[in-house]
């Protein structure tokens, strides 16, 4: 699901050829994550890393307003980890063979 997230997002990025000759990019609603490169394939894969460790930096700080990118959404751990807890407290009765 990360990596169709990070996909969308990417279809999202502008780019533009900056003064020193090297490619800069960014994401609208994707506040302080951009990306530079000589080209602009190695733009696009800084602008990819930069994505990704600002999603799993607000994935650990439960950030819950990480964006919707269509019908695509990431919870935050402590909120998927209070529904998991939920089901997994439950006893279970089953014997060791």
């Amino acid at each position: 699901m990360l990596t169709k997230y990070i996909e969308a997002a990417m279809k999202k990025a502008h780019y533009e050829l900056i003064e020193d000759g090297t490619f800069w990019g960014n994401i609208p609603g994707f506040q302080g994550v951009w990306g530079n490169g000589p080209t602009l394939g190695e733009c696009r894969e800084d602008l990819s890393g930069a994505l990704e460790v600002w999603l799993v930096l607000g994935l650990w700080m439960n950030d819950t307003d990480l964006p919707v990118l269509g019908r695509l959404s990431i919870v935050p751990g402590k909120l998927a980890s209070k529904k998991q807890s939920a089901t997994t407290d439950a006893p279970r009765n089953r014997k060791a063979s």
